[in-house]
């Protein structure tokens, strides 16, 4: 038996599923109302302090969860399971880590505005604008995608990856870009 039959060979848990999904939109609610007063929050830091290195940090750990995901689909393909598993699960904390240093981040400094003009300024908006609606829209899927191949529902971790994994990774690639164009006005 392959390693891939194997896992599609265990019992889906719906009743867990069905807690963790309550969970996940609880959890989706609070970050995605933390994110959006963030910037209203301000919190001072101690004297000496600085988060200069936390934009290119952020960048980085983007980039490495955009690589991760996509070792995690060349490992799916090959029927790796496992090795897509740790993958996943990877992503997952480079996520979780990125969101709470940039809400730290945003919480304990002005926003950076974009100083560029002409059709740069219009790609920076364009990349910026979906860059953030993806984030939100994903989040939620996300976790329910997640909770799906945790709990053995395959099927429907399957039917939600194809579209989940595509966005998120164009969120993981398109914050560095942004960071990238908006670094000289740091």
């Amino acid at each position: 038996m392959s390693e891939r039959s194997e896992w599609l060979a265990r019992p889906a848990n719906e009743a867990l599923a069905r807690k963790w999904k309550g969970v996940a939109w609880v959890v989706s609610a609070l970050v995605l109302g933390l994110v959006a007063v963030m910037q209203r929050i301000r919190i001072d830091l101690p004297e000496g302090w600085s988060t200069a290195l936390l934009p290119p940090f952020h960048a980085a750990v983007n980039a490495l969860a955009a690589v991760v995901l996509v070792l995690a689909l060349v490992f799916i393909k090959q029927g790796k399971v496992e090795a897509h598993r740790k993958a996943m699960l990877g992503a997952v904390g480079l996520s979780v880590l990125f969101l709470l240093s940039y809400v730290a981040y945003h919480m304990t400094n002005n926003p950076t505005r974009y100083g560029g003009e002409g059709a740069m300024r219009g790609v920076y908006f364009f990349l910026l604008i979906t860059h953030i609606v993806a984030a939100a829209v994903s989040f939620p899927p996300i976790l329910f995608t997640l909770i799906a191949a945790l709990t053995n529902r395959f099927a429907a971790h399957r039917r939600l990856a194809r579209w989940v994994f595509p966005l998120w990774l164009y969120v993981a690639v398109t914050g560095p870009v942004c960071y990238l164009m908006l670094r000289p006005y740091y």
